[in-house]
Protein backbone atom coordinates (compact mmCIF):
# COMPACT_ATOMS: atom_id res chain seq x y z
CA UNK A 1 0.00 0.00 0.00
CA UNK A 2 1.91 2.92 -1.39
CA UNK A 3 -1.14 5.52 0.12
CA UNK A 4 -2.35 6.35 3.95
CA UNK A 5 -5.02 7.61 5.32
CA UNK A 6 -5.70 10.13 8.17
CA UNK A 7 -8.95 11.32 9.17
CA UNK A 8 -10.19 10.79 5.47
CA UNK A 9 -7.53 12.90 3.93
CA UNK A 10 -5.02 10.61 1.48
CA UNK A 11 -1.39 11.17 2.27
CA UNK A 12 1.08 10.71 -0.85
CA UNK A 13 4.85 10.63 0.23
CA UNK A 14 5.77 12.00 -3.18
CA UNK A 15 2.56 14.66 -3.29
CA UNK A 16 3.81 17.38 -1.07
CA UNK A 17 0.26 18.96 -1.07
CA UNK A 18 -0.67 16.29 0.37
CA UNK A 19 1.35 16.03 3.65
CA UNK A 20 0.23 17.98 6.25
CA UNK A 21 1.95 20.13 7.70
CA UNK A 22 2.56 20.76 11.42
CA UNK A 23 2.55 17.42 12.54
CA UNK A 24 5.25 16.18 14.27
CA UNK A 25 7.08 18.01 16.96
CA UNK A 26 10.77 19.07 16.30
CA UNK A 27 13.21 16.22 17.35
CA UNK A 28 16.42 17.53 19.43
CA UNK A 29 19.27 15.45 18.57
CA UNK A 30 21.01 13.83 21.56
CA UNK A 31 24.05 14.68 22.50
CA UNK A 32 27.17 11.91 22.24
CA UNK A 33 28.78 10.56 25.18
CA UNK A 34 32.24 9.45 24.75
CA UNK A 35 33.04 5.62 25.29
CA UNK A 36 36.33 6.67 27.17
CA UNK A 37 36.97 10.05 29.28
CA UNK A 38 39.63 10.21 31.36
CA UNK A 39 41.38 13.85 32.75
CA UNK A 40 44.70 13.24 31.09
CA UNK A 41 43.53 11.57 28.12
CA UNK A 42 41.57 13.09 25.04
CA UNK A 43 37.35 11.67 25.29
CA UNK A 44 37.29 9.15 23.13
CA UNK A 45 34.27 7.96 20.53
CA UNK A 46 32.98 5.65 18.30
CA UNK A 47 30.31 6.39 15.95
CA UNK A 48 29.01 3.86 13.54
CA UNK A 49 27.65 4.65 10.15
CA UNK A 50 24.83 2.34 9.29
CA UNK A 51 21.22 1.98 8.03
CA UNK A 52 18.31 2.09 9.85
CA UNK A 53 14.60 3.13 9.60
CA UNK A 54 13.61 6.88 10.28
CA UNK A 55 10.09 8.02 11.11
CA UNK A 56 9.93 11.30 8.79
CA UNK A 57 6.08 11.87 9.24
CA UNK A 58 4.14 10.67 11.90
CA UNK A 59 1.51 9.73 8.49
CA UNK A 60 4.53 8.05 6.80
CA UNK A 61 5.92 4.48 6.82
CA UNK A 62 9.68 4.23 8.25
CA UNK A 63 12.04 5.11 5.88
CA UNK A 64 15.47 3.79 5.56
CA UNK A 65 18.45 6.42 5.76
CA UNK A 66 21.68 5.90 6.41
CA UNK A 67 23.24 7.63 10.15
CA UNK A 68 25.54 7.92 12.51
CA UNK A 69 24.69 5.68 15.29
CA UNK A 70 21.67 5.05 12.73
CA UNK A 71 20.19 8.32 13.35
CA UNK A 72 19.27 11.00 11.51
CA UNK A 73 20.29 13.34 12.27
CA UNK A 74 23.67 12.15 13.73
CA UNK A 75 23.91 13.00 17.34
CA UNK A 76 25.96 15.94 18.57
CA UNK A 77 29.10 16.20 19.01
CA UNK A 78 29.84 18.76 22.26
CA UNK A 79 33.26 19.81 23.21
CA UNK A 80 35.31 22.95 25.14
CA UNK A 81 37.65 24.82 23.05
CA UNK A 82 41.13 23.61 23.05
CA UNK A 83 39.64 19.39 23.80
CA UNK A 84 41.37 17.20 22.51
CA UNK A 85 39.12 14.31 21.40
CA UNK A 86 39.24 10.92 19.33
CA UNK A 87 36.73 9.51 17.22
CA UNK A 88 36.70 6.31 15.20
CA UNK A 89 34.50 6.77 12.62
CA UNK A 90 33.33 2.98 11.63
CA UNK A 91 31.86 2.34 8.31
CA UNK A 92 28.70 -0.53 9.21
CA UNK A 93 26.71 0.02 5.91
CA UNK A 94 25.57 -2.55 3.40
CA UNK A 95 27.95 -3.03 0.36
CA UNK A 96 25.49 -2.05 -1.98
CA UNK A 97 23.95 1.67 -1.79
CA UNK A 98 20.23 2.51 -2.25
CA UNK A 99 20.77 5.37 -4.51
CA UNK A 100 21.97 5.76 -7.78
CA UNK A 101 25.69 5.72 -8.43
CA UNK A 102 26.88 7.15 -11.32
CA UNK A 103 30.42 5.65 -12.13
CA UNK A 104 31.62 7.72 -14.44
CA UNK A 105 32.76 10.65 -11.87
CA UNK A 106 35.87 10.81 -10.34
CA UNK A 107 36.48 7.74 -7.75
CA UNK A 108 33.52 5.97 -8.87
CA UNK A 109 34.56 3.91 -11.50
CA UNK A 110 36.41 0.92 -10.16
CA UNK A 111 35.69 1.61 -6.33
CA UNK A 112 33.17 0.14 -3.72
CA UNK A 113 29.89 0.75 -4.47
CA UNK A 114 29.70 1.55 -0.68
CA UNK A 115 32.66 4.13 0.71
CA UNK A 116 32.51 6.68 4.05
CA UNK A 117 34.90 9.36 4.94
CA UNK A 118 33.65 12.19 7.78
CA UNK A 119 35.02 15.54 7.65
CA UNK A 120 33.94 17.74 10.31
CA UNK A 121 33.36 21.31 8.38
CA UNK A 122 34.68 24.56 9.42
CA UNK A 123 37.74 22.67 11.99
CA UNK A 124 41.04 23.59 11.56
CA UNK A 125 42.52 19.86 12.28
CA UNK A 126 45.28 17.33 10.75
CA UNK A 127 45.24 16.93 7.00
CA UNK A 128 45.33 13.38 8.08
CA UNK A 129 42.48 13.92 10.38
CA UNK A 130 40.10 16.18 7.88
CA UNK A 131 38.37 13.86 6.15
CA UNK A 132 40.51 13.82 2.96
CA UNK A 133 37.60 12.86 -0.15
CA UNK A 134 40.17 10.09 -1.23
CA UNK A 135 40.16 8.33 2.49
CA UNK A 136 37.42 7.07 2.25
CA UNK A 137 37.28 3.32 3.49
CA UNK A 138 34.51 0.47 3.60
CA UNK A 139 33.10 -1.74 6.04
CA UNK A 140 35.84 -2.60 8.74
CA UNK A 141 38.36 -0.38 6.92
CA UNK A 142 38.59 -3.46 4.64
CA UNK A 143 39.27 -1.65 1.39
CA UNK A 144 40.72 2.10 1.49
CA UNK A 145 41.20 5.31 -0.95
CA UNK A 146 44.27 6.63 -1.73
CA UNK A 147 44.71 9.31 1.23
CA UNK A 148 43.88 7.09 4.02
CA UNK A 149 46.21 7.04 6.93
CA UNK A 150 44.37 6.30 9.94
CA UNK A 151 41.44 4.50 11.23
CA UNK A 152 41.19 6.92 14.68
CA UNK A 153 40.93 10.74 14.12
CA UNK A 154 41.76 13.81 16.45
CA UNK A 155 40.10 17.49 16.73
CA UNK A 156 42.22 19.46 19.22
CA UNK A 157 39.22 22.04 18.47
CA UNK A 158 42.04 25.06 19.08
CA UNK A 159 39.68 27.34 17.43
CA UNK A 160 36.92 30.04 18.69
CA UNK A 161 33.47 28.80 20.09
CA UNK A 162 31.48 27.97 17.11
CA UNK A 163 29.13 25.48 15.42
CA UNK A 164 30.47 23.55 13.18
CA UNK A 165 28.81 20.24 11.25
CA UNK A 166 30.25 16.81 10.31
CA UNK A 167 29.03 15.03 7.21
CA UNK A 168 30.34 12.88 4.82
CA UNK A 169 32.78 13.88 2.74
CA UNK A 170 33.57 10.38 -0.10
CA UNK A 171 34.65 11.23 -3.60
CA UNK A 172 31.75 10.97 -6.35
CA UNK A 173 29.35 10.15 -3.90
CA UNK A 174 29.16 12.81 -1.11
CA UNK A 175 25.49 14.26 -2.90
CA UNK A 176 24.37 10.24 -2.11
CA UNK A 177 26.06 9.80 1.22
CA UNK A 178 24.48 13.08 2.79
CA UNK A 179 21.26 12.74 1.06
CA UNK A 180 21.05 9.48 2.81
CA UNK A 181 21.24 10.95 6.64
CA UNK A 182 24.94 11.09 7.18
CA UNK A 183 25.55 14.47 8.67
CA UNK A 184 25.53 15.94 12.39
CA UNK A 185 26.02 18.86 14.30
CA UNK A 186 29.29 19.76 16.13
CA UNK A 187 29.66 22.29 18.70
CA UNK A 188 32.81 24.16 19.81
CA UNK A 189 32.14 25.89 23.39
CA UNK A 190 34.06 28.38 25.03
CA UNK A 191 34.42 29.89 28.63
CA UNK A 192 33.85 33.38 27.41
CA UNK A 193 30.91 32.35 25.28
CA UNK A 194 29.47 30.82 28.24
CA UNK A 195 29.92 33.85 30.66
CA UNK A 196 27.55 35.97 28.06
CA UNK A 197 24.51 34.53 29.71
CA UNK A 198 23.32 33.70 26.26
CA UNK A 199 20.34 31.21 26.03
CA UNK A 200 21.45 28.08 26.97
CA UNK A 201 20.80 24.21 27.97
CA UNK A 202 17.34 23.47 27.04
CA UNK A 203 16.92 27.17 25.15
CA UNK A 204 19.74 26.51 22.95
CA UNK A 205 18.36 24.24 19.69
CA UNK A 206 20.30 23.43 16.61
CA UNK A 207 18.04 23.36 13.50
CA UNK A 208 19.37 21.16 10.37
CA UNK A 209 17.30 22.33 7.78
CA UNK A 210 17.43 20.37 4.09
CA UNK A 211 14.75 19.32 1.42
CA UNK A 212 14.18 15.62 0.51
CA UNK A 213 11.50 13.94 -1.88
CA UNK A 214 10.07 10.97 -0.91
CA UNK A 215 8.30 7.82 -3.40
CA UNK A 216 5.09 7.09 -3.10
CA UNK A 217 6.01 4.46 -0.77
CA UNK A 218 7.70 6.82 1.64
CA UNK A 219 11.11 5.79 0.31
CA UNK A 220 13.68 8.28 -0.44
CA UNK A 221 13.98 10.18 -3.89
CA UNK A 222 17.23 10.67 -5.59
CA UNK A 223 17.11 11.43 -9.50
CA UNK A 224 18.47 8.68 -11.53
CA UNK A 225 19.58 10.78 -14.61
CA UNK A 226 18.83 14.49 -15.95
CA UNK A 227 16.00 15.87 -17.65
CA UNK A 228 16.37 15.02 -20.69
CA UNK A 229 18.00 11.86 -19.95
CA UNK A 230 22.05 11.62 -21.04
CA UNK A 231 23.27 8.21 -22.48
CA UNK A 232 25.07 7.35 -19.22
CA UNK A 233 22.70 5.82 -16.64
CA UNK A 234 22.27 6.77 -13.49
CA UNK A 235 24.17 9.84 -14.12
CA UNK A 236 24.73 12.78 -11.78
CA UNK A 237 22.50 15.54 -12.00
CA UNK A 238 23.41 19.55 -12.21
CA UNK A 239 21.55 20.34 -8.97
CA UNK A 240 19.09 18.72 -6.92
CA UNK A 241 15.97 20.15 -5.33
CA UNK A 242 13.57 18.13 -3.04
CA UNK A 243 10.06 19.19 -2.69
CA UNK A 244 9.92 19.12 0.93
CA UNK A 245 11.12 20.96 4.15
CA UNK A 246 13.03 18.72 6.42
CA UNK A 247 13.86 20.07 10.10
CA UNK A 248 16.12 17.79 12.41
CA UNK A 249 14.53 14.86 10.39
CA UNK A 250 10.84 15.86 10.54
CA UNK A 251 8.67 16.93 7.63
CA UNK A 252 7.92 20.53 8.71
CA UNK A 253 7.97 20.46 12.10
CA UNK A 254 6.22 22.67 14.84
CA UNK A 255 8.24 23.52 18.17
CA UNK A 256 6.74 24.22 21.31
CA UNK A 257 8.47 27.59 23.26
CA UNK A 258 8.08 29.32 26.09
CA UNK A 259 7.73 32.90 26.42
CA UNK A 260 11.55 33.81 26.44
CA UNK A 261 14.59 34.18 24.80
CA UNK A 262 16.15 31.36 23.02
CA UNK A 263 19.19 30.25 20.66
CA UNK A 264 18.83 28.58 16.95
CA UNK A 265 21.95 26.89 15.90
CA UNK A 266 20.90 27.49 12.05
CA UNK A 267 22.33 25.20 9.15
CA UNK A 268 21.38 24.56 5.79
CA UNK A 269 22.28 20.65 4.83
CA UNK A 270 20.44 20.81 1.97
CA UNK A 271 22.06 19.38 -1.12
CA UNK A 272 21.54 22.49 -3.79
CA UNK A 273 18.79 24.65 -1.94
CA UNK A 274 19.47 27.90 -0.75
CA UNK A 275 17.45 29.43 1.68
CA UNK A 276 16.44 33.19 2.98
CA UNK A 277 14.72 32.82 6.52
CA UNK A 278 11.81 35.06 7.74
CA UNK A 279 8.82 34.85 9.84
CA UNK A 280 5.62 35.49 8.71
CA UNK A 281 4.87 38.06 11.10
CA UNK A 282 8.34 39.73 10.33
CA UNK A 283 9.11 39.37 14.69
CA UNK A 284 13.14 40.55 14.33
CA UNK A 285 15.83 38.15 15.56
CA UNK A 286 19.64 38.75 16.93
CA UNK A 287 22.40 37.03 14.51
CA UNK A 288 25.25 36.87 16.77
CA UNK A 289 27.73 34.16 14.51
CA UNK A 290 28.66 33.12 11.54
CA UNK A 291 30.27 30.08 10.63
CA UNK A 292 33.66 30.35 12.52
CA UNK A 293 31.94 31.89 15.47
CA UNK A 294 30.35 34.71 17.50
CA UNK A 295 30.74 38.63 15.90
CA UNK A 296 31.69 41.09 17.79
CA UNK A 297 28.35 42.37 18.25
CA UNK A 298 24.86 41.39 17.94
CA UNK A 299 22.86 41.93 14.34
CA UNK A 300 19.30 42.78 14.35
CA UNK A 301 17.73 41.17 11.28
CA UNK A 302 14.25 40.29 9.56
CA UNK A 303 15.73 37.61 7.13
CA UNK A 304 18.51 35.82 6.71
CA UNK A 305 20.22 33.86 3.65
CA UNK A 306 21.44 30.86 4.02
CA UNK A 307 23.56 28.45 1.37
CA UNK A 308 24.23 24.91 1.43
CA UNK A 309 26.78 24.51 4.81
CA UNK A 310 26.38 27.88 5.82
CA UNK A 311 25.79 28.47 9.57
CA UNK A 312 23.91 31.19 11.59
CA UNK A 313 23.17 31.35 15.39
CA UNK A 314 20.34 33.76 16.16
CA UNK A 315 18.55 34.66 19.03
CA UNK A 316 14.80 35.07 18.96
CA UNK A 317 12.83 36.85 21.85
CA UNK A 318 9.44 35.25 22.42
CA UNK A 319 8.84 37.30 25.45
CA UNK A 320 5.84 39.38 24.46
CA UNK A 321 4.21 36.67 22.03
CA UNK A 322 3.06 34.85 24.62
CA UNK A 323 -0.17 32.59 23.02
CA UNK A 324 0.85 33.41 19.48
CA UNK A 325 2.09 30.71 16.57
CA UNK A 326 3.98 31.68 13.58
CA UNK A 327 6.05 30.06 10.66
CA UNK A 328 9.56 30.39 9.57
CA UNK A 329 9.12 30.69 5.73
CA UNK A 330 11.59 30.42 3.20
CA UNK A 331 11.18 33.84 1.19
CA UNK A 332 13.58 32.09 -2.31
CA UNK A 333 10.35 29.99 -3.12
CA UNK A 334 6.44 29.99 -3.11
CA UNK A 335 4.22 27.23 -2.17
CA UNK A 336 5.59 24.10 0.20
CA UNK A 337 9.07 24.97 -0.28
CA UNK A 338 8.11 28.48 1.52
CA UNK A 339 7.90 26.82 4.66
CA UNK A 340 10.24 25.91 7.29
CA UNK A 341 8.63 25.14 10.22
CA UNK A 342 6.06 26.57 12.79
CA UNK A 343 6.29 28.14 16.31
CA UNK A 344 3.99 27.91 19.08
CA UNK A 345 4.65 30.21 22.03
CA UNK A 346 1.97 27.93 24.48
CA UNK A 347 4.24 26.30 26.59
CA UNK A 348 4.34 28.33 30.91
CA UNK A 349 7.66 29.81 31.38
CA UNK A 350 9.46 27.61 33.55
CA UNK A 351 11.99 30.00 35.21
CA UNK A 352 12.80 33.30 35.01
CA UNK A 353 15.03 34.26 31.89
CA UNK A 354 18.01 35.45 33.09
CA UNK A 355 19.66 35.16 29.71
CA UNK A 356 20.50 38.54 27.34
CA UNK A 357 21.64 39.60 24.59
CA UNK A 358 24.71 41.46 24.34
CA UNK A 359 25.64 44.50 23.14
CA UNK A 360 29.11 43.16 22.96
CA UNK A 361 29.95 39.86 22.03
CA UNK A 362 33.94 39.09 21.23
CA UNK A 363 37.01 41.13 20.35
CA UNK A 364 37.30 40.93 16.62
CA UNK A 365 40.53 41.56 13.87
CA UNK A 366 41.01 42.05 10.66
CA UNK A 367 44.46 41.06 8.71
CA UNK A 368 47.00 43.75 7.85
CA UNK A 369 46.58 43.80 3.84
CA UNK A 370 50.30 44.61 4.04
CA UNK A 371 50.57 40.64 5.62
CA UNK A 372 49.70 39.12 2.48
CA UNK A 373 52.18 37.14 0.57
CA UNK A 374 50.18 36.00 -2.09
CA UNK A 375 46.96 37.01 -3.99
CA UNK A 376 45.65 34.31 -6.40
CA UNK A 377 43.16 34.75 -9.11
CA UNK A 378 40.19 31.75 -9.37
CA UNK A 379 37.80 31.04 -11.91
CA UNK A 380 34.39 29.79 -11.29
CA UNK A 381 33.58 28.24 -14.72
CA UNK A 382 31.35 25.94 -16.75
CA UNK A 383 31.87 23.00 -19.38
CA UNK A 384 30.57 19.80 -20.37
CA UNK A 385 31.95 16.47 -20.10
CA UNK A 386 32.10 13.79 -22.65
CA UNK A 387 29.07 13.16 -22.08
CA UNK A 388 27.56 16.23 -22.73
CA UNK A 389 26.65 16.85 -19.46
CA UNK A 390 27.25 20.29 -17.74
CA UNK A 391 30.52 20.33 -15.73
CA UNK A 392 31.79 23.48 -13.46
CA UNK A 393 35.10 23.41 -13.02
CA UNK A 394 37.42 25.68 -10.92
CA UNK A 395 40.39 27.51 -12.46
CA UNK A 396 39.24 25.48 -15.81
CA UNK A 397 40.94 22.27 -13.86
CA UNK A 398 39.58 18.85 -12.95
CA UNK A 399 40.00 17.18 -9.91
CA UNK A 400 42.99 14.83 -10.97
CA UNK A 401 44.96 17.43 -12.07
CA UNK A 402 48.17 18.55 -10.50
CA UNK A 403 47.97 20.79 -7.14
CA UNK A 404 48.00 24.60 -7.87
CA UNK A 405 46.75 26.43 -4.34
CA UNK A 406 50.14 25.60 -2.43
CA UNK A 407 50.03 28.20 0.46
CA UNK A 408 52.86 28.49 3.20
CA UNK A 409 51.80 27.31 6.94
CA UNK A 410 50.97 31.10 8.53
CA UNK A 411 51.13 33.02 5.44
CA UNK A 412 48.17 35.12 4.72
CA UNK A 413 46.81 34.57 0.96
CA UNK A 414 44.06 36.68 -0.61
CA UNK A 415 41.67 34.58 -2.84
CA UNK A 416 39.43 36.09 -5.64
CA UNK A 417 37.16 34.20 -7.31
CA UNK A 418 35.74 34.94 -10.54
CA UNK A 419 32.47 33.53 -10.88
CA UNK A 420 31.76 33.06 -15.37
CA UNK A 421 28.66 31.21 -14.31
CA UNK A 422 25.46 32.37 -14.18
CA UNK A 423 24.35 31.35 -10.87
CA UNK A 424 25.89 30.94 -7.61
CA UNK A 425 28.37 28.97 -5.91
CA UNK A 426 29.07 28.10 -2.20
CA UNK A 427 32.63 27.99 -2.21
CA UNK A 428 34.32 25.91 1.01
CA UNK A 429 38.00 26.16 1.83
CA UNK A 430 39.30 23.46 4.26
CA UNK A 431 41.26 23.88 7.52
CA UNK A 432 40.62 27.63 7.53
CA UNK A 433 38.23 30.51 8.58
CA UNK A 434 38.49 33.47 6.81
CA UNK A 435 36.36 37.17 6.21
CA UNK A 436 34.97 38.14 2.97
CA UNK A 437 36.79 41.09 1.53
CA UNK A 438 34.11 42.02 -0.83
CA UNK A 439 32.49 41.63 -3.94
CA UNK A 440 33.00 43.72 -7.37
CA UNK A 441 30.85 43.38 -10.49
CA UNK A 442 33.09 43.11 -13.81
CA UNK A 443 32.55 42.74 -17.76
CA UNK A 444 32.75 38.46 -17.92
CA UNK A 445 32.70 38.87 -22.02
CA UNK A 446 36.17 41.01 -21.69
CA UNK A 447 37.66 38.63 -18.97
CA UNK A 448 36.12 35.67 -21.47
CA UNK A 449 38.25 37.49 -24.66
CA UNK A 450 41.46 38.47 -23.00
CA UNK A 451 41.44 37.39 -19.34
CA UNK A 452 41.31 41.17 -17.81
CA UNK A 453 39.18 41.93 -15.08
CA UNK A 454 37.35 45.15 -16.01
CA UNK A 455 35.27 46.00 -13.26
CA UNK A 456 31.72 47.35 -13.87
CA UNK A 457 30.88 48.81 -10.71
CA UNK A 458 32.53 49.55 -6.72
CA UNK A 459 33.16 46.82 -4.88
CA UNK A 460 30.29 45.91 -2.36
CA UNK A 461 30.98 45.28 1.35
CA UNK A 462 29.77 42.49 2.92
CA UNK A 463 26.29 42.39 3.98
CA UNK A 464 25.42 42.67 7.41
CA UNK A 465 24.85 39.06 8.32
CA UNK A 466 28.37 37.46 6.57
CA UNK A 467 30.67 40.08 8.25
CA UNK A 468 32.34 37.56 10.91
CA UNK A 469 34.34 34.15 10.27
CA UNK A 470 33.47 32.17 7.60
CA UNK A 471 34.09 29.12 5.70
CA UNK A 472 31.57 28.90 2.94
CA UNK A 473 30.34 32.13 1.29
CA UNK A 474 28.34 33.05 -1.84
CA UNK A 475 30.25 33.77 -4.89
CA UNK A 476 27.61 35.42 -6.98
CA UNK A 477 27.40 35.48 -10.82
CA UNK A 478 29.34 38.22 -12.12
CA UNK A 479 31.23 39.21 -9.31
CA UNK A 480 34.76 38.92 -8.38
CA UNK A 481 34.39 37.80 -4.31
CA UNK A 482 37.69 38.44 -2.41
CA UNK A 483 38.42 36.74 0.42
CA UNK A 484 41.20 36.81 3.05
CA UNK A 485 42.39 33.48 5.26
CA UNK A 486 45.62 32.74 7.08
CA UNK A 487 46.88 29.12 6.67
CA UNK A 488 48.15 28.20 9.96
CA UNK A 489 48.78 25.03 12.32
CA UNK A 490 48.87 22.58 9.96
CA UNK A 491 50.12 21.19 6.95
CA UNK A 492 49.09 18.68 4.34
CA UNK A 493 46.46 17.59 2.01
CA UNK A 494 43.44 19.78 2.44
CA UNK A 495 40.52 20.53 -0.68
CA UNK A 496 38.33 23.34 -1.66
CA UNK A 497 34.95 23.20 -3.56
CA UNK A 498 31.56 24.28 -4.20
CA UNK A 499 29.83 23.06 -1.06
CA UNK A 500 26.29 22.24 -3.96
CA UNK A 501 27.04 18.55 -3.56
CA UNK A 502 26.15 17.69 -7.13
CA UNK A 503 28.76 20.21 -8.14
CA UNK A 504 31.48 18.85 -5.72
CA UNK A 505 31.42 15.55 -7.03
CA UNK A 506 30.91 16.11 -10.68
CA UNK A 507 34.76 18.09 -10.17
CA UNK A 508 34.05 21.46 -8.97
CA UNK A 509 36.72 20.12 -6.27
CA UNK A 510 40.42 21.25 -6.46
CA UNK A 511 43.11 19.62 -3.77
CA UNK A 512 45.06 22.62 -1.78
CA UNK A 513 48.44 21.46 -0.22
CA UNK A 514 50.01 23.78 2.91
CA UNK A 515 53.90 23.54 2.61
CA UNK A 516 56.49 24.52 5.09
CA UNK A 517 58.91 27.70 3.48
Amino acid sequence: MDKFETKGQEVDPSKPETIPKFIDELPIPRVLKPKMKANDKPHYYEIEMKEAKHQFHKLFPPTTIWGYNGTYPGPTIKVQRNQTIKVKWMNHLPEKHFLPIDRSLHGAADSPDVRTVVHVHGANVASESDGHPEAWFTTNFSQRGSTFKQKIYQYTNNQRSATLWYHDHAIGITRLNVYAGLAGFFLIHDPREDNLQLPKGKYDIPLMIQDKSFQADGALFYPENTNPPVSINPSVVPAFNGNTIVVNGKIWPYLRVEPRKYRFRLLNASNTNAYTLRFDNDHPFYQISTDGGLLSKPVELNSLPLEPAERSDIIIDFTNLKGETFILRNTNDDGDLSIIMQFKVNLPLSEKDTSDIPNFLCSDHSFDISSVQRNRLLTLSASTDHFNRPMLLLDHRMWDDPVTEKPVLNSVEIWKFINLTPFPHPIHVHLVQFKLINRRPFDIDRFNQDGFIQYTGPAREPELYERGWKDTIKVEPGTVTSIIMRFENHIGDYVWHCHILEHEDHDMMRPIKVIKE
